[in-house]
């Protein structure tokens, strides 16, 4: 699934960083720093599937040359607690390709170039090989100053100053996550991505009736692991690996992250069979099925996902979704057993089930018994639903 990311950070001699270093470490190349008179030399690194520069139209030859650009950058600054660089980093939704990735990155950097004059050093990073294999992500250094026909000029205050940083970041957020999802919708993925904070994107899911999607959202920002928790996990999980058994978080920041995941993943699966429900009993009807009858098709389609590929260690898995499907349509714990309903006990939960599913603001209408006797077509209604609860018992989805 895409997920948003989006961090801004700086290259600060006082942190003992610098700009000459940062660019040869996430370009995997080797570049001799004049002032520090140290060479930095990551030819080894491996991972990196592109890296580019893209500079401002006027700019000088040297500056596609990534030593020289950034050796020419730690010379303009000249205090000991200067910032020499800044850094975007950005994820990168692994459901496109690799010219894809590379297509929307530089028209990122394009964009700071034309929104703040600087130079632009790209390096797109493939997935550790132990880690997360959608962690596509890339690394785009900026310089702090201006570049212009005769070097790098004033400092880019804009984006320093408490009073307009925040708005420029802001802007540089929502510019990233409509390149992705313009990506994303080339590619034919339903996903799309939102720079927006968890609050503000639980707010517009209320505010349009999507009680799902609010309530994915009703959590804390997910906590990074930092590289030494990260190190502990992946050693974790290649052992794990290594004994054929489920592999089990061995830090408190991995746990936390790990649970997260877990419960986001769930949610996204209740939420995809109620989505296959509501289009079932849609077609159902169209073909013309009952009420009842397109409702109980539109269960079974939901419980029933994914079941041919199911094997017998997931069937415990696949009971606790559907229990949570159940709740998600209206079902409460505590209720009468389902075997146990009365005819007109069915209809009523029917009724508020199928309410949930389609998001009616009216229950559904459901004829009085009286009404039913003398109705035909409700009789053949009638028959049809006790013979569908008769096979859901069977298959362990009773209602």
């Amino acid at each position: 699934m895409a997920s948003y990311h989006l961090s801004v950070k700086t290259i600060k001699r006082s942190a003992g960083r610098s700009a000459t270093a940062a660019a040869a470490y996430r370009s995997g190349e080797r570049i001799d720093c004049l002032r520090e008179g140290r060479v930095h030399d990551y030819t080894a690194k491996q991972g990196i599937e592109d890296s580019f520069i893209v500079a401002p139209e006027h700019a000088p030859a040297w500056a596609q040359d990534r030593a020289a650009l950034w050796n020419v950058a730690e010379e303009r600054e000249t205090r000991r607690n200067s910032v020499t660089a800044r850094e975007w980093e950005l994820a990168l939704p692994s459901e496109i390709d690799a010219e894809e990735r590379a297509e929307i990155t530089r028209a990122f950097a394009e964009q700071l170039v034309e929104r703040y004059g600087v130079a632009v050093d790209v390096a797109i990073h493939a997935p550790h090989r132990e880690g997360d294999q959608r962690n596509f992500h890339a690394h785009v250094l900026t310089s702090t100053r201006a570049l212009g026909p005769e070097g790098f000029t004033d400092k880019t205050r804009v984006l320093d100053a408490a009073q307009t940083g925040g708005i420029e970041i802001e802007a540089m957020r929502e510019a990233w996550a409509e390149l992705q999802n313009r990506a994303l919708e080339r590619a034919g993925e339903r996903e799309r991505v939102d720079h927006r904070s968890l609050d503000a994107q639980r707010e517009s899911a209320q505010e349009r009736g999507d009680a799902l999607s609010a309530e994915e959202l009703d959590r804390a920002p997910e906590v990074k692991l930092g590289p030494a928790a990260n190190a502990m996990e992946r050693r974790a999980m290649r052992e794990a690996e290594a004994e054929g058994r489920e592999y089990e978080p061995v830090t408190e920041r991995g746990r936390a992250v790990h649970g997260a995941r877990q419960a986001r993943a769930m949610v996204r699966e209740l939420r995809e069979r109620v989505e296959l429900a509501r289009e079932t009993y849609g077609a159902e009807r169209e073909a013309g099925q009952g009420r009842v009858s397109a409702g109980l098709a539109a269960l079974r389609a939901a419980a029933e996902k994914d079941r041919g590929r199911e094997s017998d260690g997931q069937a415990q898995e696949h009971e606790d979704i559907r229990e949570r499907l159940s709740r998600i349509v209206g079902r409460e714990a505590g209720e009468e057993a389902p075997g146990r309903e009365t005819p007109a006990q069915g209809r009523e939960s029917v009724r508020d089930r199928l309410g949930a599913i389609l998001d009616r603001s009216t229950p559904v209408e459901v004829e009085r018994d009286s009404e039913l006797e003398q109705d035909p077509e409700n009789e053949r209604e009638e028959h049809e639903k006790e013979q569908s609860r008769e096979r859901d018992r069977g298959e362990g989805w009773s209602l």
